[in-house]
């Protein structure tokens, strides 16, 4: 590592490259609003699959996609190229992702359950890729305390962006007057030409450094139960799932319940959902800001309390009056956009714990972990909400007419099961013991094993024109 190097890894990382860096969020964030809000609607109101079959299609590829993550995570934690180490990886995942997206958002007539889950697989595959590899990459990049809270902060931020994109296509439809099943293949096109623009900013722009290794730890089976097992990293895996699970049960019954009990249209759904989704674009930097000031932990449960008070007050929406939603659901935004940028930038200072301890790079690993237990979440925020719907009469079938009984089940199951368990994962950080002050000390053993080790460990910087303009690095 050069002595230009060490500099720029001592202080904060430019502005500019991190805005850079955050660009992969761009189709990540498009992709998951997509998914959660609009693509199982679509497929059970506009393709004639049943709730059920859809719910249960989703269930399946999140139990076959969960074990995949630890092998990708375990897989990029090893990799060594002349373009780095996760940079390679996110080129790997970016035309995985753009099939998936042609395929799965503009299907052709009569598809069944089968290619429902086939494509729906190679999606999850592709977002993978790309979320575990831009994730484990922020860690490296930043390797500070609070460097960390703003480097996860602007990407979630982006990613907002992305996601905003996605909202607006319904609701610029409905103002056009074009048809609510046009949307999905909108949205598909429209994540199917950012993907590559974002990941060639991503790449071009990045520098990649790839910290030196203690010898003589090896990566065994039953590391993977050490890892999990560790106090700090139980907590963050425990509260990730609860943190996942209660919004992705909200998006799965998002539509169903601001159109038929509250009242609104498609596009005003659509509207209020993207203010949710905007307000993140305030609320990332600020969570961030506050977690600089009380600790990532304590301002996790700051946001979970004040998100559960807020979901209660919706019930109290009149039916169709945009001007009363906007208020709640801007709040619930800006406290929900938090929740992934704390818990992740949580993950990187473990990670540190653990590289300390074991000498090696685990980021992609425990990235993973976390990866799987918000698909786990998402598994049964669509499968299991889906039939619970179906199970107490609620019909999803465009056009058909529920009763008050179905409509009231509809508002139970909104409200009652994220309240539970947004509140469940803010209680996961109650004595939580990786604040500031210890990762600082985390750190400054780091640093000094890792000037000891640089003259012999291979230690490289690559960017993309680097890469190009150079050959591949050898012993220092």
């Amino acid at each position: 590592m050069t002595q230009a190097q060490k500099a720029a890894r001592s202080g904060p990382l430019p502005l500019s490259t991190v805005f850079a860096f955050a660009a992969t969020s761009l189709p990540i964030q498009a992709v998951v609003i997509a998914v959660a809000v609009y693509l199982p609607r679509h497929y059970a109101s506009h393709l004639g699959i049943s709730l059920a079959a859809v719910g249960t299609a989703f269930f399946i590829v999140r139990m076959i996609d969960i074990p995949v993550d630890g092998l990708l995570g375990w897989v990029m934690d090893k990799t060594r190229t002349r373009w780095g180490r996760y940079r390679i990886w996110t080129l790997i995942g970016a035309p995985v992702l753009m099939a998936s997206m042609y395929f799965l958002f503009i299907p052709p007539d009569g598809v069944g359950v089968g290619y429902l889950i086939f494509w729906v697989l190679i999606m999850y595959l592709g977002t993978s890729i790309l979320a575990l590899s831009h994730a484990a990459w922020a860690a490296t990049l930043a390797p500070a305390y609070n460097d960390r809270s703003r480097v996860f902060s602007v990407m979630t931020a982006v990613g907002v962006l992305g996601a905003a994109s996605v909202l607006a296509i319904p609701i610029i439809n409905e103002a056009r007057g074009a048809p609510d099943a046009g949307n999905v293949a909108t949205m598909g096109w429209f994540i199917f030409a950012m993907t590559p623009i974002a990941v060639a900013l991503v790449v071009w722009r990045t520098p990649e450094w790839i910290a030196p290794e203690v010898p003589g730890h090896s990566f065994r089976l039953r590391d993977y139960w050490s890892l999990i097992a560790r106090p700090t990293m139980a907590r963050l895996l425990a509260a990730d799932i609860c943190l996942a699970l209660g919004p992705g049960w909200m998006s799965a019954l998002y539509l169903f319940f601001f159109t038929d009990s509250r009242g609104f249209t498609t596009g005003e759904s659509s509207i209020l959902l993207a203010i949710y989704i905007l307000a993140g674009f305030a609320g990332a930097p600020a969570m961030g800001r506050l977690a600089m000031r009380i600790s990532k932990h304590r301002a996790v449960m700051v946001a979970t309390t004040g998100y559960s008070a807020i979901l209660v007050s919706l019930m109290a929406i009149p039916k169709g009056s945009m001007l009363v939603a906007v208020f709640p659901m801007f709040m619930a935004g800006f406290l929900a956009a938090g929740f992934n940028v704390l818990t992740r930038a949580m993950t990187a200072d473990v990670a540190d714990e653990v590289r300390l301890e074991q000498g090696k790079e685990r980021s992609g690993l425990l990235y993973a972990m976390t990866t799987m237990t918000t698909k786990i979440a998402g598994a049964f925020s669509i499968g299991l909400t889906f039939l619970v719907l179906e199970a107490v009469g609620y019909v999803a079938k465009e056009g058909a007419t529920n009763t008050p009984e179905a409509i009231r089940n509809l508002e139970l199951a909104y409200l009652i099961g994220p309240i539970f368990f947004v509140l469940l994962g803010g209680a996961c950080f109650i004595g939580y013991r990786l604040g500031a002050v210890e990762h600082a000390e985390i750190r400054r053993k780091l640093d000094e094993r890792d000037a000891l080790y640089d003259e012999a460990a291979i230690v490289e910087s690559v960017t993309a024109e680097a890469a190009i303009a150079t050959p591949p690095s050898g012993r220092a």
